[in-house]
């Protein structure tokens, strides 16, 4: 397989590729830049690559095409990512036979129940109204777990939102307040730091983390799960962080 999906810098050359295919023969580079996530300056040198090598051809200023060769390049890339979105799906999705849920009230075993989702985790209740159903495997009272398979349907979920604050590196003037941070961690089921600063500084707001393992990671997580999200960043960590949260297509918004 192509190592889109395992190399960064290929996984930017193809999203770039593509920018350039979609916007051609006009091409903005803060436009793309904007849209991929990376510098101005690192898309101006991604194409100065990819003309070198044959992929892209320059027609003028701000003018470029993809050639046959980048075409052949991006077409192949992503046949190899549908053949691994497939296998996902198909064989390994498909091969999940069994998944844990709190139950909401007692529960026998072969049991018709309705899913949901609350504060992240899978929950059970008798009957199959909802848009998702499955049969549990197991008996349970009400609160323990249960196991459930033979999922249809659609959970109902509105995808959670990351606000990322970030605050100075330690050689950095302070550019907040306590205030300020205990005002946007005020309501977040999930708070992060990234750095021992963004640790402080949240501590100093008397506001409890979550984690600052994986900061951005868990973010994207929670977020995925319906659960608004804050992640406290130094200047120099926030890039981790809105990189993880891009790649889990989540919403967020970076304030200072």
């Amino acid at each position: 397989m192509v190592d889109v999906l395992e190399n960064k810098r290929a996984a930017t050359r193809f999203r770039i590729l593509v920018e350039i295919a979609e916007r051609q023969p006009a091409v903005s580079q803060g436009e793309i830049a904007e849209a991929v996530g990376v510098t101005s300056q690192a898309v101006s040198e991604y194409i100065r690559e990819l003309v070198d090598e044959g992929l892209v051809e320059k027609e003028g200023r701000s003018r470029y095409r993809v050639t046959k060769e980048g075409v052949d390049w991006v077409f192949q890339s992503a046949s190899d990512m549908r053949r691994f979105v497939d296998h996902v799906t198909d064989d390994v999705l498909g091969s999940v036979q069994e998944d844990a849920a709190i139950a909401e009230a007692a529960l026998d075993e072969g049991e018709t129940v309705s899913l949901s989702l609350a504060d992240g985790l899978l929950h059970a209740a008798p009957g199959d109204h909802g848009g998702a159903t499955g049969v549990t495997t197991t008996s349970a009272e009400e609160g323990a777990v249960v196991g459930v398979t033979g999922f249809e349907g659609v959970i109902d979920l509105e995808p959670g939102h990351v606000s990322v604050v970030q605050v100075p590196t330690v050689r950095s003037a302070p550019n907040g307040s306590d205030a300020d941070i205990a005002a946007v961690c005020a309501d977040a089921p999930i708070v992060t730091a990234a750095g021992v600063e963004a640790v402080v500084a949240l501590r100093a707001a008397s506001v409890d983390v979550t984690t600052y393992f994986a900061p951005g990671e868990v973010a994207a997580d929670a977020a995925s799960r319906g659960l608004d999200a804050v992640v406290v960043a130094t200047q120099d960590t926030v890039g981790r962080v809105t990189d993880a949260l891009r790649d889990a297509n989540v919403g967020y918004d970076v304030t200072q």
